[in-house]
């Protein structure tokens, strides 16, 4: 296999994070203690956000419920204590920065990190495996927390491996590079237990007789990008181990021009009715790009879970072609949506623009001539210029009307105007 921007990557993550740093504070082995991170108050229904080792070897499942646990297993509730995770988090992040530059290293959830350190194995006269173990025992005698680290030739490959393998090595320590493709990166199933591959994109597949990742990586790029759209191209090039993205360009995304837009729901959401949510938040950030004669390079999608449920995702996706177009905008939004939403309650939702580019050109494509974007554009100028004169709420879709939509109250507290 060709091998493509071949670094020396780690993804290091904390072993069960908030039920290990809940026993470090109790001074108790979360390997050897049953310990559970819930709400008590919420009784019997209360969501497990997190438990020890020990639990898990037993069946015990994070993200479950209490009454989910069999009766017959003794186990200690802790109430989550995010200032703790957050102080934790921290310490860990300094030790990386003991090894590495900031540059190289990617924060990418409070208990997972990237860390490029190709720069540095001569520095330490070490391979990155003798690296990734140095790292883990200075991380286990400073804060008393386990670690698990994938090592990789790319982002994707180093994190595959820490998910799949590192925590069935003695060391927590999984080297996987583009050779061990067909036989570790193929043989995954359910395509769920694939980084980037939610539940909803696995049914999306498995009706198109893809089953696990070797069909994945054999199924024509080009019927997956017609299918998924730019996501498609993502999904085979991950399924053949190919990842050309770097550490910095995550870092030099994040500080690119953008225009976001978040939303605070004030129920639960789910997969079927946030999709009309995240619609009429990318028709808002639409306008937006249009008054401000801009183009968008990245589309960003972030979906938090409800405060019983915790977390999330946030995830971006750069297209082939700067664009203002809502419907292709709504469309990889939902695509990413599809591939990373995990079936839990949604109350929060982010939709960010990113690297945006002036637009003073158009792009073709072989099913658009110039007559049917000028059409396009006057239809939503019109639809603006009213919208400006007369309010937002004085033209609507048809689907602001229904019960879950929040286009019109939102509209009623923002105001008239888009800045």
């Amino acid at each position: 296999m060709l091998e493509y921007n071949k670094r020396n990557i780690l993804c290091i993550d904390l072993k069960s994070f908030f039920a290990s740093c809940e026993c470090v504070e109790m001074g108790v082995d979360p390997f050897k203690y049953p310990l559970v991170v819930a709400n008590p108050n919420q009784g019997n229904g209360a969501i497990t956000l997190a438990v020890t080792p020990y639990l898990k070897d037993l069946g015990i499942k994070s993200r479950g419920r209490l009454y989910e646990i069999p009766k017959n297993i003794f186990y200690h509730i802790a109430k989550p204590r995010m200032n703790l995770y957050t102080c934790k988090s921290k310490e860990v992040i300094g030790i990386y920065l003991d090894f590495i530059s900031e540059d190289d290293l990617y924060i990418y959830s409070i208990d997972e990190c990237f860390l490029d350190v190709t720069n540095y194995l001569k520095m330490y006269k070490k391979t990155d495996y003798e690296l990734a173990l140095e790292i883990l025992k200075t991380i286990y005698l400073k804060t008393g927390l386990t670690a698990t680290c994938g090592i990789g030739p790319n982002m994707l490959l180093a994190k595959v491996a820490m998910d799949i393998d590192a925590k069935h090595q003695s060391d927590n320590i999984a080297k996987w590079d583009y050779d061990d493709v067909p036989k570790k990166l193929w043989s995954i199933k359910p395509l769920s237990k694939m980084w980037g591959i939610g539940p909803r994109m696995e049914k999306n597949l498995n009706k198109m007789g893809i089953y696990n990742v070797g069909d994945l990586a054999h199924t024509d790029k080009f019927l997956l990008k017609d299918k998924f759209g730019i996501m498609g191209l993502e999904l085979w090039n991950h399924a053949n181990g190919i990842d050309t993205s770097k550490i910095i360009d995550h870092k030099k995304l994040s500080k690119s021009e953008s225009f976001s837009h978040s939303q605070v729901l004030f129920k639960d959401y789910n997969g079927d009715n946030i999709k009309m949510i995240i619609s009429e938040m990318a028709e808002v950030l639409v306008t937006r790009l249009r008054k401000n004669q801009k183009l968008t390079q990245n589309i960003g999608l972030g979906i938090g879970y409800s405060k019983d449920s915790e977390g999330g995702f946030y995830h971006t996706l750069k297209l082939d072609n700067p664009t203002d177009s809502l419907s292709e905008i709504i469309n990889e939004c939902l695509m990413i949506f599809d591939k990373f939403y995990e079936d839990l309650p949604i109350r929060k939702v982010t939709i960010c623009a990113g690297s945006l580019v002036k637009k003073d050109f158009v792009q073709l494509n072989l099913f658009q001539t110039e007559e049917t974007i000028k059409k396009d554009q006057e239809i939503n100028t019109t639809i603006d210029n009213i919208r400006l004169k007369f309010g937002k709420n004085s033209l609507l879709r048809a689907t602001n009307l229904l019960e879950d939509s929040t286009a019109i109250e939102r509209n009623k507290k923002i105001g008239g105007h888009y800045s």
